[in-house]
């Protein structure tokens, strides 16, 4: 029983001292944070006053500043206002300047009027007719001196102009002085073997009156060794059959159904060649402005000629004398090349269209949208139509100098192939027409038609109605061969 009672003390006295150490050890911890916290409000405190005596500082050096610029201020503000009051006194002087001016103007006006009406009243004479009288009198005394300066005058104006055109015409025919160009009517394709001359011709003639009759070209196949002669008055139809030709031999398999392939490609080749050439013709010119769908047509007068002289050449030749003249005059150069360049576009396309060549040359470059300023300047060259502006005349008489150059031109070339094409255009004029070749010099006509449309008898008619035409309304020497041919060609596919 005492076991338990000192046991029940035990405890009671180790839970009071155990009370005791826990709230001394807190007390000891309370003590210990309050006193970190002292510390850091010391802290804090010293940093606030450290910052307000900083910044009190800044705003002193700052009120400092202000001070010193509200004084400049000041001192620029009273300089304006004495400024503006120097000038206020200076515009009134001269306020009070221009009213002294006006009223001296006033009176000496009015001294002037009153020395007029003194003279008037001594003269008896007006001042108009004191004029009069005065200058009547000087142009009797200087008559024939003003008379005889003005002739002087004129004629040493007209000397001096007609030298400086002159020497500008001199200068521009120099320094484009190109070569004489000869056009020819055959075109030669050189052969290593006779026996290619054999494959050409063909058994019984064969293959070359297929080339013949595809192409609208003479074959002259003994006429010169080692070598065969195409022969037409046309250039482009001549340039096709020479490529066609010279593909044929290179391929060695020359048969009717090959020589038709072959003369489409050259065809297609012909004219990626005709673009090159307006490519090249611009370029030489210096002229990037045309549309890529004049160039074809451009470089088609490449196979022209205008009496012996290729037109694609004497263009260009004539693009350049228009631009130098235009330097020299101090006009628009590019629109005077342009327009130069251009003049003669329509003869691309003359034998296929109705109207001159100058009418059709301004339909073509206002379907491509040309500069207004070129076609004025191109469409006068023959003077179909006025002279609108100085780049026309420029145009007129540089075509002019390329064209009557010594040797630029033959008449006899370009009659002979006006005659050859009006002949071809006589016979395209009738109905059912599909091809027409003039041949050996206009001494044959080859005719094919459609037999679709013509029958055999009605061939034989054409043939005669086509001679009796001919014979109306051209005059030639000898006779001329009318050879109508009706072909019918039946294609199928076997699949």
């Amino acid at each position: 029983m005492l076991l338990i009672i000192y046991a029940a003390i035990a405890a009671i006295i180790g839970g009071v001292f155990g009370y005791v150490g826990r709230h001394y050890i807190a007390l000891l911890r309370r003590n210990s944070i309050e006193s970190k916290l002292e510390e850091r409000i010391l802290e804090a405190k010293k940093t606030a006053q450290k910052i307000e005596e900083e910044s009190l500082k800044f705003s002193e050096e700052v009120k400092q500043r202000l001070d010193k610029t509200e004084s400049r201020l000041d001192k620029k503000e009273d300089e304006l206002e004495s400024r503006e009051e120097a000038l206020k006194i200076e515009k009134e002087k001269l306020f009070s300047a221009a009213e002294d001016i006006k009223e001296i103007k006033k009176r000496t006006q009015e001294k002037e009027k009153s020395i007029d009406n003194k003279i008037e009243d001594i003269a008896s004479l007006s001042k108009t007719e004191a004029k009069e009288i005065l200058f009547k009198k000087i142009e009797e005394e200087s008559s024939e001196d003003l008379k005889s300066r003005l002739l002087k005058l004129s004629r040493e104006g007209e000397q001096k102009y007609e030298n400086f055109v002159k020497e500008i015409l001199v200068n521009t025919m120099y320094r484009v002085g190109n070569s004489n160009i000869t056009e020819f009517m055959t075109s030669v394709v050189e052969i290593n073997d006779d026996e290619i001359k054999g494959k050409i011709i063909g058994k019984e003639g064969r293959n070359i009156k297929a080339f013949e009759r595809a192409s609208g070209v003479e074959i002259l196949v003994d006429e010169i060794p080692n070598a065969v002669v195409v022969s037409c008055f046309d250039p482009v139809r001549r340039a096709i059959a020479k490529n066609a030709l010279e593909m044929l031999i290179k391929d060695g398999r020359i048969q009717p159904a090959r020589i038709e392939e072959f003369l489409e490609k050259a065809k297609k080749e012909i004219g990626t060649f005709m673009r090159k050439k307006g490519e090249e013709a611009i370029m030489e010119c210096g002229i990037l402005s045309v549309p890529d769908e004049i160039l074809p047509i451009l470089g088609r007068l490449y196979f022209r000629t205008s009496y012996g002289q290729n037109v694609l050449d004497h263009s260009i030749e004539t693009a350049h004398i228009a631009g130098i003249m235009a330097c020299e005059l101090g006009i628009d150069v590019l629109t005077a090349k342009t327009g130069a360049l251009l003049h003669d576009i329509g003869k691309a396309v003359d034998h296929e269209i109705e109207g001159t060549h100058v009418e059709i040359g301004r339909r073509i470059l206002k379907k491509y949208g040309i500069d207004e300023k070129v076609i004025l300047a191109m469409q006068a060259h023959h003077e179909e139509y006025p002279y609108e502006t100085l780049e026309s005349v420029i145009v007129a008489v540089a075509d002019k100098i390329s064209g009557s150059r010594p040797g630029a031109r033959r008449d006899s070339i370009e009659n002979y192939i006006k005659r050859l094409n009006d002949l071809e255009s006589i016979v395209m004029s009738f109905v059912g027409i599909d091809k027409v070749y003039a041949l050996q010099a206009g001494r044959e006509v080859r005719v094919f038609v459609e037999p679709k449309i013509i029958t055999d008898l009605e061939a034989i008619k054409l043939a005669r109605e086509i001679a009796i035409k001919i014979e109306t309304e051209i005059r030639y020497p000898g006779e001329i061969k009318i050879n109508v041919i009706r072909e019918s060609r039946v294609i199928e596919f076997a699949r």
